[in-house]
This record gives structure tokens, sequence and C-alpha cells, in this order.
């Protein structure tokens, strides 16, 4: 069993920056692809990145492309997810992921584990 803890969400600024971490217990990551996904009121989940198991794969959704990050420390069993320019239309609480299969997948029912979201509030 894999438990996933994300921090560093909050209140920021349209055009400022936050990153989150995605702490894990139970077991390493070091074989698991990640992915950030996030969910504003009234819409469905969306995907904002993936990184495969080595981090030597990313992908990001579209609306962020440019502007958010995904990376990861194996060692310390941790995925980040940097985010630059932030806009108010960015609002949603995110969620980390972790995916037994190391190739990173877009599509939320393709990973096993969930944490329990962080908020980010982007305010214009």
């Amino acid at each position: 069993q894999v438990q996933l803890v994300e921090s560093g969400g909050g209140l920021v600024q349209a055009g400022g920056s936050l990153r989150l971490s995605c702490a894990a217990s139970g077991r390493t990551l070091r074989s698991y692809a990640m992915g950030w996904f996030r969910q504003a009121p009234g819409k469905e989940r969306e995907f904002v990145g993936g990184i495969a198991w080595s981090g030597g794969s990313t992908s990001y959704g579209d609306s962020v492309k440019g502007r958010f990050t995904i990376s990861r420390d194996n060692a310390k069993n941790t995925v980040y997810l940097q985010m630059d320019s932030l806009k108010p239309e960015d609002t949603a609480v995110y969620y980390c992921a972790a995916r037994r299969v190391g190739s990173l997948a877009q599509y939320s029912t393709g990973y096993d584990y969930w944490g329990q979201g962080t908020q980010v509030t982007v305010s214009s």
C-alpha cells in the first residue's frame, strides 16, 4: 500500500509561483509513474502532468504546458510540481497520484493510489 500526502498549496496572486510536494510512504515509488491532477468546483478532474518512473519522460496538460514542471526525487520518495505564471483559472484542488506501471498516463483511471489533495487558490 502507498500513502501519498500533498503539501505546498495556498493562496497566491496571479503571476506568482507555488511548488507542490507529494511525499510517499508505505513503499518506494522508484518503479511507479506519478501524476498530478486537479479539480475545480463543478468541473471534472483534469490531468496536469505526469512523470515516468525514471524521470526521463514527462507529459503535461495543454492548459499548463510551459508554465508547470513536474519532477521527482526517488531517493526522497517525493514528487514535485513547480507552478509558475499562475492564473486564476489554475484555482483547484491538486491531487498527487501513483501508478504501479512505470510508464506515465494522462487518464485518472490509470492511477492506483491518490493523495487527499491540496488547495491552490490564485487571486486576480
